[in-house]
């Protein structure tokens, strides 16, 4: 299949190059870049040389419809509605890695983006594409709205739980840690090394975009309206996000139940690693992969269950699910160019 990508030299963009330029069903035909257009891919990012030397285009969207089978964005939301309707008129398809296509009401999109755009929101074939929970819908979706980092992280941990109902909906609590690179690459004062280098530090404390995105799927999981307390963390790392769950139980269960409740949820899910109980998960052991590994622990004291999930932010949390999504969208086994080892140290 012809794919192309939409701001390219992005990290969210150059990882999905990373992985699709040994991918053995595409080929890159399409590149654009607002920054380095008329330049060579691997003049900007020397490590790609000989892997990809495609030169960056300017944003001609209609060239990248009409030459592609499927379009990667990671492009304001604002371009990609714009994209989204040349997609559906050509009959292609569209994965956004960006926040237009991740929400059932727009007014909701509207209200924690800004947007001034007045579009019919409703008519775009899109689904959510958190892959182990909507596969099959995302196998026959022309839109795939990519989740965030956060909430793959999130969402991922608490939807057994949530689903056997096996804890309350009232006051979750989430602590979310993320590396530099969830930032994106544009530069920004406070993510000079200088600035954080031997620094941790919360942001967006109470009013993080993706409040309303775990939410709205947390909610559609158990069936009645779920509320987060949530607070992100930048931590002085590259790449990676630890995400710290903790939440009431409704009754008794023990620590090795939680564990086959995770164990038979996921039992069918390739990148989802469920640790025995007591064993921790941490953001090394999934760095450059697009695993997810979740473990537990539970404090007695307070009848709190503590789940604990690890993502890389730049795989699973952004271009190695959309490349997830792509597998399933044309009919390929889910790990397809995606089994690649952690790296480690």
């Amino acid at each position: 299949m012809n794919v192309g990508i939409l701001g390219a030299t992005g990290y969210t963009g150059i990882e999905l190059i990373r992985i699709l330029s040994k991918h053995p069903n595409a080929k890159i035909t399409y590149l654009s870049s607002k920054h380095f257009e008329s330049q060579l891919i691997s003049e900007v990012y020397p490590g790609l040389d000989g892997y990809c030397d495609l030169i960056l285009e300017g944003d001609d969207f209609k060239k990248a419809v009409a030459t592609c089978d499927i379009i990667f964005s990671t492009l304001p939301h604002e371009l990609t509605f714009e994209i989204g309707k040349m997609v559906v008129d050509a009959g292609k398809r569209l994965i956004d890695l960006g926040s237009a296509f991740r929400f059932d009401d727009f007014n909701v999109f509207k209200n924690w983006y800004g947007s001034n755009d007045d579009i019919e929101y409703d008519k775009f074939n899109k689904v959510y594409g958190l892959t182990e929970l909507n596969r099959e819908k995302i196998k026959n979706a022309q839109i795939v709205g990519n989740p965030g980092c956060y909430p793959t992280s999130v969402i991922l941990a608490l939807a057994p739980v949530l689903k056997n109902r096996v804890v309350t909906d009232k006051n979750i609590i989430i602590d979310s840690k993320s590396g530099v690179s969830g930032a994106g690459h544009e530069p920004k004062f406070s993510n000079l090394y200088s600035e954080c280098n031997e620094n941790t530090k919360p942001y967006n404390v109470a009013k993080h975009r993706h409040i309303p995105e775990i939410e709205q799927e947390l909610s559609k999981i158990m069936q009645e309206e779920v509320k987060i307390v949530f607070t992100p963390h930048l931590v002085p790392m590259t790449r990676g996000i630890l995400s710290t769950i903790y939440c009431n139980l409704k009754s008794d269960i023990t620590l090795k139940e939680v564990y086959d409740l995770y164990q038979e949820f996921y039992k069918n899910d390739y990148f989802i690693k469920i640790l025995k109980p007591r064993k921790y998960p941490s953001t090394k052991s999934v760095a450059g992969s697009n695993f997810c590994q979740i473990g537990f622990e539970m404090d007695e004291h307070t009848n709190t269950l503590i789940i604990m999930s690890v993502i890389d932010n730049l795989m699973k949390g952004a271009s190695g699910q959309a490349v997830q999504n792509m597998n399933l969208m044309f009919g390929l086994p889910e790990n397809k160019g995606l089994d690649i080892i952690r790296i480690f140290p």
